[in-house]
């Protein structure tokens, strides 16, 4: 099961940086194109960060043995962000696009359940 979560948080994470990393060089105009919900720049900015931090935290501090609390918190955090892009595909034009961030919502969750139990909080 450690290689299976190691997998997955390797993964996640290298998701999350791309996508979180794109989110700075798509133009804005590009990414709200066909969006059900007009969102400001500033918030596609600040999901990004939140993306790029996600997904280092899924793998840095369980990598690196230092404070590995980070890891299940970091994998909580981007399933509210997962919980967002889902609901939001849902009301687009296309609402089996949802599927996509509704499993990597659940994926998630595993990674964030199963590293829960090995924290230590030094």
């Amino acid at each position: 099961m450690n290689y299976l979560l190691w997998a997955l948080q390797i993964l996640l994470g290298l998701l999350f940086v791309f996508s979180g990393v794109m989110k700075f060089i798509m133009p804005y105009e590009e990414m709200i194109k066909g969006s059900p919900v007009y969102l400001p720049k500033w918030f596609f900015l600040f999901i990004g960060v939140c993306e790029i931090l996600g997904g280092i935290g899924l793998v840095l501090p369980w990598l690196l043995k230092i404070k590995r609390g980070l890891t299940p918190l970091a994998a909580a955090l981007l399933v509210i962000i997962m919980i967002g892009a889902t609901v939001i595909s849902v009301m687009g034009p296309w609402p089996a696009g949802a599927i996509v961030p509704f499993v990597v919502g659940l994926l998630l969750v595993l990674i964030a359940y199963k590293r829960r139990g090995e924290i230590d909080i030094t």
